[in-house]
């Protein structure tokens, strides 16, 4: 099997935490190698980050919608992608232990989103950025990254992790650290970034309350989302077979429904006593659904 056929195969194969990091990595390839032909054939490469990053300006933003969605997979530099992925693969990581695939997606999106129009309404609300609100650009995933981050620290804030140098911490102080370094640093050089840093922070809070209360913050986003992957895809026929004899669409129906209720009865315990009170079977149960 060639490199190209594995990478594919790990795609497909992979969870969403997975296809968001090889998504992130894929546009970095492609600019990175965008800008090295630009510039061996002396070609201007200024623009280009300007049709995928976010830009300040309003009316440019008008122009430019796709953005407020792309500028979240957008990185320059080894180090800044570096970060921002390692981020979010140990707290993606977290977040699937609480919560399903299509969650985590949501909120990395929810939380580039709300990242991204703080960062656009402080730029253009205070006189303090008026000299460079037309030349400022939004790129990076850290807003989402640190969205779902938030949002497994705030849920269970007191469980702990070990870091190097440092020892065991428990979430809810790592948490706390981010938002004050970002807080701190919205008059520095990154202000655009740290702007964006409190808006992924507050949604990833938001969406921690919620499902403490049994809502879903990311719910109405994944319904547009799976309706426009319904709308460009050809769904197969059902065909779902049970030994040698196919089933009906009720009682695949029933299946579901049975399958969606232990996962929600596997959570509930999981609100009341914690993780660690979950038998072997239910933490199979929940990491097997975390997979679909």
């Amino acid at each position: 099997m060639s490199i190209r056929s594995e990478l594919l195969l790990s795609f497909k194969k992979g969870n969403s935490l997975t296809k968001l990091i090889y998504i992130n990595l894929i546009v970095f390839l492609l600019v990175s190698i965008c800008h090295i032909v630009c510039r061996l054939m002396l070609f201007d490469d200024s623009q280009l980050l300007s049709y995928i990053a976010m830009p300040a300006n309003p009316i440019e933003l008008l122009h430019k919608p796709w953005t407020l969605i792309s500028y979240m997979f957008v990185h320059q530099g080894f180090i800044h992608i570096l970060f921002n992925l390692l981020n979010l693969y140990w707290f993606g990581k977290l977040f699937l232990t609480y919560f399903n695939q299509k969650q985590l997606v949501g909120l990395y999106l929810l939380g580039g989103i709300f990242g991204g129009l703080v960062y656009l309404l402080t730029f253009n609300l205070f006189p303090y950025f008026q000299p460079v609100v037309n030349n400022s650009i939004l790129f990076g995933a850290s807003a989402s990254a640190l969205a779902v981050m938030t949002g497994v620290a705030a849920y269970n804030p007191n469980m702990e992790i070990g870091l190097m140098l440092i020892g065991r911490i428990k979430l809810k102080y790592i948490a706390i650290v981010f938002f004050f370094l970002s807080l701190f640093s919205v008059a520095g050089q990154n202000a655009g970034g740290n702007l964006a840093h409190l808006g992924g922070i507050a949604i990833g809070y938001l969406f921690a309350l919620r499902m403490k209360k049994g809502k879903d913050l990311t719910k109405g986003l994944n319904r547009l989302i799976d309706f426009f992957v319904d709308l460009f895809t050809r769904k197969p026929k059902m065909k779902v077979s049970q030994g040698k004899r196919p089933i009906s669409d009720f009682d695949w129906n029933a299946n579901k429904a049975r399958e969606n209720k232990t996962i929600d009865d596997i959570l509930d315990k999981i609100k009341k006593s914690g993780y660690d009170s979950l038998t072997a079977e239910e933490k199979k149960k929940l990491f097997d659904q975390s997979k679909k």
